[in-house]
């Protein structure tokens, strides 16, 4: 398990209890979990993600990611359509591992209220959350 202060986080992503991330990328919100999530789960063997069109709201379950360890739940840190699924992950699960915040996302959405976003915590705030975690 890494350390919090060996964690790869994002600066311009915002974070949630769920350990989930959403980047604003133009008019889309690209979304992920954190790499403490995927410390957490250990090695990743699949994805499961919503099919484009799907609609959901802020807090709602939108897949699933299953470990050698555990199955988590992932929910969405901003309400939505999703617009984009990363199809990669379906062949290459372990791409959430290698590298969560980049080419491990796992949506992007058009953000039915992007003011939700600022419901989210920054890296600092996250890291707080994690440190109480210990």
């Amino acid at each position: 398990m890494k350390e919090i202060t060996e964690l790869n986080l994002s600066d311009d992503a915002h974070y949630t209890e769920n350990h989930e991330w959403a980047r604003l990328e133009g008019d889309r919100v690209r979304i992920g979990i954190s790499d403490y999530a995927q410390d957490q789960l250990g090695d990743v063997v699949f994805v499961e993600l919503p099919l484009v069109g799907s609609t959901y709201e802020q807090g709602q379950e939108f897949g699933t990611v299953e470990s050698v360890k555990a199955v988590a739940e992932l929910y969405m840190p901003i309400g939505g359509e999703v617009i984009a699924t990363n199809t990669v992950l379906e062949d290459s699960p372990d791409l959430v591992n290698k590298n969560p915040s980049n080419d491990g996302w796992m949506i992007e959405v058009k953000a039915t209220n992007p003011a939700e976003l600022d419901t989210l915590m920054t890296k600092n705030a996250y890291l707080e959350l994690l440190k109480g975690l210990e």
